[in-house]
């Protein structure tokens, strides 16, 4: 084995390079995540042409980013001429190599800061907004320590490649020892001369030291998880939140183990910062491509239902009382305050409209624990909210869990701690988007009994977006029913669930069965689908288009010489561990199972004694039960 040795006075150009690859970093690392960050919210006609002048410096070749810096910092260049006249001559300089260096490795900084941001779930971004996070407070507390990864990715490859120039600086800063030779130029010059050992010294080192680059950014992802590791949390809690994060957090939770956990109907929502009566008014429309939303209510203190299938508008008005998406027109006022006013030109920041929402997904910050998560939106000085934060967590039952991160917790439990989250910031309005649907049915059955016993004492106006009509009917005295951007029924449940308006608003209300019809009298109708005359007890609209009954409605039985009465013929059978739905002919056996007309849902005990009784069975379609449509 040959030896390699480096004479001492050999090592300058590993000074040089090292000095000049940290400078290029830093400055890459600040101007790199400041253009990320714009760049990630502007969203204006030149986006593509200054995104393409960021990333030029990574497609030409280094020659000739070398060249354009010789033509701007030269001595005949615009800044070369100015500076000239100051007396300071940048070409041929460390300062000149420095600024190669920048300019070369500033795209990969930049590409993966937009990257890194990017990925950052935009739910979170909008849960951050509608808990009073200014822009400047998200970036540092939200997007910033979830990016970090990638952002750290991006500091090592930037300076592995800053490390790594030879053309751009061979032409701004030449070949001088000591001053501007780099490692790379001193290879080159090496195997110019027949140095080849020399030369492969030095590439042995840049190898090693890209190698190390590559080490860096593989432990950094952390399995492929962007949660901080264990050895940031501390840091980033110190910095982001004070004393809210390290010790006294911590101290808070563990004392709060040992406390007796309260039972269930102790759950109580915070106490309101406002004495009037809660009052919402939204008329608005949203012009989006493919979608048009147009809609106009308001809501009082009780809880208020929007029902509708998914892509019915529901979320988007939220979004849009929220200030998360701007409306094309109208006008949005809560309690005498005015959020959003088209004509007026008036709309009010996301972070001060003092709204509560809570997201599908719950959207709980993964870097932040659950006391953290709560402490987010709390308003007033930070001495009064570390025992409101153990307030909260008492009072939903998570004072054990305070300390845990959400990615530690079931799905119940990361459901009371967005409630209490969204309650801790103290909203006039709180907005549930499908609170309950991630969940299964035990979990959902009980979150659903703690959502209720919350908003039975929260005094702000509540609007509950949800597509399950048992849900938003225990929940919700009041009810509005979306179809593709509209409203079609506004009324108490029992009106919107006995007596739909339309076929829309029973089959958005699950009715199953449906047949076009028309008024014989005053009290009667013809069923055209199902071929049969029936008897009602309300008055036959002279506009009656549709008639229908809900499946649950059925009976087989009744009195046999009824009007509403008919033979009917099993089709097919579709069973659950407490319901069995039965699909029926009217007056004749089916050709197929497709072939039916009427769906009844009935409890698996009844079932067991009409499968006794041979065909043709007696259906019976109650008078009381009917609905009659006009649209």
């Amino acid at each position: 084995m040959v030896a390699i040795a480096i004479p001492i006075d050999d090592w300058a150009p590993l000074w040089t390079s090292l000095t000049t690859a940290l400078t290029a970093t830093l400055l890459d690392a600040w101007l790199g995540i400041i253009t990320a960050r714009w760049m990630m919210r502007y969203r204006g006609r030149w986006r593509g042409l200054l995104d393409g002048v960021c990333t030029l410096p990574l497609v030409l070749p280094p020659t000739v980013v070398g060249f354009l810096l010789l033509m701007v910092l030269g001595a005949n260049g615009l800044v070369g001429q100015l500076l000239n006249r100051l007396g300071v001559s940048i070409i041929f300089s460390w300062s000149a190599i420095a600024i190669a260096a920048t300019v070369v490795a500033f795209p990969l900084m930049y590409r993966s800061a937009l990257a890194a941001f990017e990925q950052v779930d935009a739910t979170l971004i909008s849960a951050a907004r509608t808990l009073g996070a200014s822009e400047w407070r998200l970036f540092w507390q939200v997007i910033l320590p979830l990016s970090w990864p990638g952002l750290l990715s991006g500091v090592v490859l930037t300076f592995a490649r800053a490390f790594g120039e030879f053309g751009a600086t061979l032409m701004v800063g030449g070949s001088i020892p000591g001053l501007t030779q780099t490692m790379p130029i001193a290879i080159f010059f090496a195997a110019e001369a027949g140095q080849m050992a020399l030369a492969l010294a030095w590439v042995m080192l840049m190898v090693a030291v890209s190698l190390g680059a590559i080490a860096v950014i593989t432990a950094s992802q952390d399995n492929g998880k962007m949660d901080h590791p264990r050895w940031m949390r501390p840091w980033f809690n110190g910095i982001y939140f004070g004393q809210f994060g390290g010790l006294a957090m911590s101290a808070l939770c563990a004392r709060d183990r040992h406390d007796k956990e309260p039972p269930t109907h102790d759950i109580a929502a915070p106490s309101v910062g406002w004495s009037q009566p809660p009052d919402l008014q939204v008329a608005i429309a949203n012009h989006v491509p493919g979608f048009q939303l147009q809609v106009t209510f308001s809501a009082g203190p009780e809880p208020l239902g929007l029902l509708g299938a998914s892509g019915s508008g529901k979320s988007m008005t939220l979004r849009c009382i929220a200030g998360l998406d701007k409306p094309s027109e109208g006008k949005i006022v809560l309690n005498g305050r005015v959020l959003f006013d088209s004509k007026a030109g008036v709309d009010v920041p996301s972070c001060d409209r003092q709204v509560g929402m809570m997201f599908q997904n719950y959207a709980l910050f993964p870097h932040l624990t659950v006391a953290q998560n709560i402490a987010f939106g709390m308003p007033g000085p930070r001495q009064e909210r570390l025992s409101q934060i153990k307030g909260a967590l008492t009072r939903f039952d998570l004072q054990h869990l305070g300390d845990r991160y959400p990615a530690q917790l079931s799905g119940g439990q990361q459901q009371r701690v967005a409630l209490s989250r969204a309650l801790a910031s103290q909203p006039q309005v709180l907005l549930l988007d499908e609170p309950l649907s991630a969940l299964d049915t035990y979990l959902r059955s009980r979150t659903e009994q703690t959502l209720k016993a919350v908003l039975s004492q929260y005094r702000g106006v509540t609007l509950f977006v949800t597509h399950k009509l048992e849900e938003v009917y225990r929940v919700c005295p009041h009810l509005l029913v979306i179809s593709q951007g509209r409203i079609l029924a506004a009324d108490s449940r029992e009106a919107v669930f006995t007596a739909p308006s339309s076929r829309a608003v029973a089959q958005v209300t699950e009715c199953k069965n449906f047949s076009r019809a028309g008024r014989i009298s005053d009290r009667r109708l013809w069923a055209y689908d199902w071929g049969c005359e029936l008897q009602v007890k309300a008055a036959v609209p002279v506009d009656l288009v549709y008639v229908g009954i809900r499946a649950h409605h059925l009976q087989f039985s009744g009195p046999a010489d009824s009007q509403n009465s008919a033979l009917v013929w099993l089709s097919a059978v579709s069973e659950t561990q407490h319901w069995v739905t039965l699909y029926i002919t009217l007056h004749q056996p089916p050709n197929s199972e497709q072939d039916y007309h009427l769906q009844a849902d009935i409890y698996r005990e009844v079932w067991y004694e009409i499968q006794q009784q041979p065909l043709p069975w007696r259906v019976y379609l109650d008078p009381d039960h009917i609905i009659m449509m006009c649209g």
